[in-house]
């Protein structure tokens, strides 16, 4: 084979083998590519879920924000409503205390007018017989003319003492028939404020209910927390026991929340963390504007719970023995507020306190009442100082029956403290 073949067929060969390579190499590349584009799209698809995720937490971040901010902004205008509720009961209270003082007046004015009619009873038959027969019934009596002279002045000083009797008893029938037209005027004072009271207590009543409608699935989590503690609480004998069961449990739950944050973080789950140290802080420290602060003083931070006047202050004997709170006569149906903010750590019935509320006020203090027809607050709900909590029970002004009191106490590490330089207007 001569040189110029030789080189024809290896230029034949070579040929050839670019022609396959140039076949192979393409469909080598198309087997690549739809393995990178495969890859590609799970990494846009990775880095778009990632983005709506970071997106939703945002926003569900944003909506608990905007909730929260809500939720305080509707319990500040049930505080307000609270206060023009007070006035409208400021108003009863004064017309009832009216009705209550004239009632007094009319039962004491009755009462001297039967002491009298009983005293005059005897001496009736014989006042009857002297103004009808005079003469005809000192003659009727035997006697010499110095005892008959006697028994004339006798008579004519019984006759003036009765005129006396007779005065008094006139000006007593007056004091009661003044005492009894009184309270017919101070009546209709008394309707018309207890209607006012009335009608601001119902729209107070219809913004609580629509709190607790919008509210119920954001508190469910605390309300779970909180229900451990206060069943631990309503097992123990006494109140301080209670409180002592309410902190243990308050300390299990902040440690617990601390024990999954720590964990959270190490496994890098942000909004797990988050929301663990969100509810470490609501144990730690109850939620609420004007929440008392560890190691303070007294110094008025406490709004009285009720529109009313102290009748049982602290250290004054009882048939327990010294008083370790403050009890408050209030008018008809009185609202009472929450004397600081803070979290509802009990309320449910206590042995013989009836409906007990307790609020945790923070820095170790704790506000216990009692005296409530019903509440309207809820277990482990965050409330604002001055928000309405529960309603006193109805009593008749003027009545001689016993009155309903609101029992009030404020306690330190499980101790009771006088609360009077704690509440706003007492010294």
């Amino acid at each position: 084979m001569s040189g110029r073949a030789a080189i024809r067929r290896i230029g034949f060969g070579t040929i050839g083998m670019l022609a396959a390579l140039s076949m192979v190499v393409p469909a080598i590349a198309g087997a690549a590519a739809p393995g990178e584009d495969a890859t590609r799209r799970d990494l846009r698809d990775a880095e778009r879920l990632k983005g709506e995720q970071l997106a939703a937490e945002k926003e569900a971040a944003a909506r608990a924000a905007r909730a929260a901010a809500e939720a305080l902004k509707l319990a500040y205008e049930r505080a307000d409503a609270a206060a023009k509720l007070r006035l409208a009961e400021a108003a009863t209270a004064d017309a009832a205390a009216r009705i209550d003082a004239l009632a007094e007046q009319r039962r004491d004015a009755e009462q001297r007018l039967k002491q009298r009619a009983e005293a005059l009873q005897p001496l009736l038959p014989l006042i009857e017989r002297l103004s009808l027969y005079p003469a005809e019934t000192l003659l009727a009596v035997p006697a010499p003319p110095e005892s008959a002279l006697r028994g004339v002045l006798v008579l004519q000083s019984l006759s003036r003492q009765l005129e006396v009797e007779a005065e008094a008893l006139r000006r007593d029938q007056a004091k009661v028939d003044a005492a009894t037209d009184a309270l017919h005027e101070a009546a209709p004072r008394l309707a018309e404020a207890e209607a006012a009271q009335k009608r601001e207590g119902d729209a107070l009543d219809k913004a609580i209910a629509d709190a607790h409608a919008a509210q119920a699935a954001a508190e469910a989590q605390a309300k779970q927390a909180a229900s451990q503690a206060e069943l631990a609480a309503a097992r123990t004998d006494s109140l301080r026991a209670a409180l002592a069961a309410l902190e243990a449990q308050r300390r299990t739950d902040e440690a617990k929340a601390r024990e999954d944050a720590a964990r959270a973080e190490r496994q890098k789950r942000a909004a797990e963390a988050q929301a663990a140290r969100e509810r470490e802080a609501v144990a730690a420290h109850p939620a609420g504007a004007g929440s008392i602060a560890a190691a303070t003083g007294p110094r008025g931070q406490l709004q009285p719970p009720v529109i009313g006047v102290v009748v049982k202050g602290w250290g004054e004997e009882t048939d327990g023995g010294p008083a370790t709170g403050v009890s408050y006569h209030a008018p008809p149906g009185a609202r009472v507020i929450s004397p600081c903010g803070g979290r509802v750590v009990f309320a449910n019935e206590f042995r013989s306190y009836g409906l007990l509320l307790i609020v945790d006020c923070g820095g170790g203090y704790h506000v216990v009442l009692s005296g409530f027809e019903h509440l309207d607050v809820r277990l482990g709900q965050s409330i604002v100082s001055g928000e309405p909590v529960g309603v006193m029970a109805n009593w008749e002004p003027g009545s001689s029956a016993r009155r309903p009191a609101l029992y009030v106490e404020l306690r330190h590490d499980g101790q009771p403290i006088n609360p009077a330089p704690w509440l706003r207007g007492s010294s």
